[in-house]
């Protein structure tokens, strides 16, 4: 009898697919230009886990979760402002949930780059 292999052990670290550039939509865009990139390292089979690496250049744009995001910040420093009126600021080594129905604005105040895991 034959067993399934396992799947593989994903280190975030490790050399992964290409990044993908985008930017947020033209008219959630603030300040500066936030280009952003990402490398996602690992789908679940269903699509609703993902993980990966994401990099965000100086620039502001609204946002809206749809999602729970876990993030660990690795560089920079990244402002998120609530329509709440609350803030909070993150720098590098910091992790951080961002919960499904946030709503505000995400400013870049330095280059950031986070590892994230998003469940939809």
């Amino acid at each position: 009898m034959t067993s399934a292999p396992f799947p593989p052990v994903i280190a975030l670290a490790d050399p992964g697919p290409a990044p993908e550039t985008y930017r947020p939509a033209a008219d959630r865009i603030l300040t500066g230009d936030p280009v952003q990139s990402v490398s996602n390292r690992f789908s679940s089979s269903d699509g609703r886990f993902n993980c990966g690496i994401w990099t965000g250049a100086v620039g502001s744009w609204r946002v809206v979760f749809t999602e729970n995001e876990f993030c660990q910040l690795l560089e920079g420093v990244v402002l998120v402002k609530g329509d709440d009126g609350s803030q909070r600021r993150f720098v590098a080594g910091d992790a951080f949930v961002m919960p499904a129905g946030f709503t505000g604005v995400w400013d870049i105040l330095e280059p950031a780059r986070k590892y994230y895991a998003v469940y939809e």
